[in-house]
């Protein structure tokens, strides 16, 4: 993952893909590129979103494998963040949304319609653009999953679930003495990582993030992104993000999504020095988006 001077290369294309690196999508339309894994943790075949009668994502069919991080990236309205949702079913509370396809985590269909959606985002944390601390203390926003999803037995239980997730958040030594107090009170940065730490405490297999950096300032974005690469280790991660240079130091595969379509996955270095796609060269060399 060592992508600091990626995105300064200068990308070439290639003349002619082979069969076993494109997929057929619709209208002749190719997603290029390494869509599948060995090892996948969720795999998305053939998936389709539409607001009322708005299509906003095209028969995309990707697999996320375990403990890796994909960046998803594309000009604003691509749909990327509309996709992220699907793996989690926030979608299901946006009124005229609906998803055809299958999504599936381990094997087991996360639309299946007697799938209980409140431990399904527990098993597929979120992190949103904006820090959203609840107007808790420290303590209770780390604790607050924990406690309603019944993973601890007693109150010790409970400070070492708090403790190691705010460990895991790099966030501990800076708020220990303090859990009793507001996470509202806490920098932008800072509550940025209790949002994560709230989210890595109810043991999710999956984090997705929505531009988790994006009103953070880069002493904080370079926390978080440290904060995504040790996270990696121990869990599966898909990140949205308008930052091409971000999606170059963070992630091990970037897939690029265009007008609703997924247009090539592969991984990252070779995204940003080689890109198959013309699209894909287009927009990270800036003449769109």
């Amino acid at each position: 993952m060592n992508t600091s001077n990626i995105a300064e290369k200068e990308p070439k294309t290639t003349a002619k893909l082979s069969s076993e690196q494109t997929l057929e999508i619709e209208d002749n339309h190719i997603t290029v590129g390494s869509c599948f894994s060995d090892n996948p943790k969720m795999t998305m075949r053939n998936v389709n979103v539409f607001y009322a009668d708005k299509q906003a994502i095209f028969d995309v069919s990707l697999d996320i494998e375990k403990n890796e991080v994909i960046a998803m990236i594309g000009p604003s309205g691509c749909g990327k963040s509309t996709f992220l949702r699907t793996l989690n079913r926030m979608n299901d509370t946006v009124d005229g949304c609906r998803m055809d396809g299958d999504i599936c985590m381990d094997g087991d269909d996360l639309y299946a319609p007697k799938l209980d959606v409140v431990e399904l985002r527990a098993r597929v944390g979120m992190v949103f653009q904006k820090p959203n601390p609840f107007p808790k203390s420290i303590y209770d926003n780390v604790a607050y999953g924990p406690k309603i999803h019944g993973l601890a037995d007693s109150r010790v239980d409970l400070d070492e679930i708090v403790e190691n997730s705010l460990r895991k958040a790099s966030l501990w030594e800076e708020v220990k003495e303090r859990l009793h107090q507001p996470g509202t009170g806490l920098s932008g940065g800072q509550q940025q990582r209790l949002c994560i730490a709230r989210a890595i405490a109810v043991s999710p297999e999956v984090i997705l993030m929505d531009e988790p950096c994006s009103a953070l300032d880069p002493i904080a974005t370079a926390k978080i992104e440290e904060l995504i690469e040790e996270l990696s280790e121990n869990f599966t991660i898909a990140i949205v993000t308008h930052s091409m240079q971000q999606a170059a130091r963070v992630s091990h595969r970037t897939a690029y999504f265009h007008l609703g379509k997924l247009i090539e996955v592969n991984p990252t270095e070779q995204v940003f020095t080689m890109p198959q796609h013309q699209l894909t060269e287009a927009y990270i060399t800036g003449r769109f988006g």
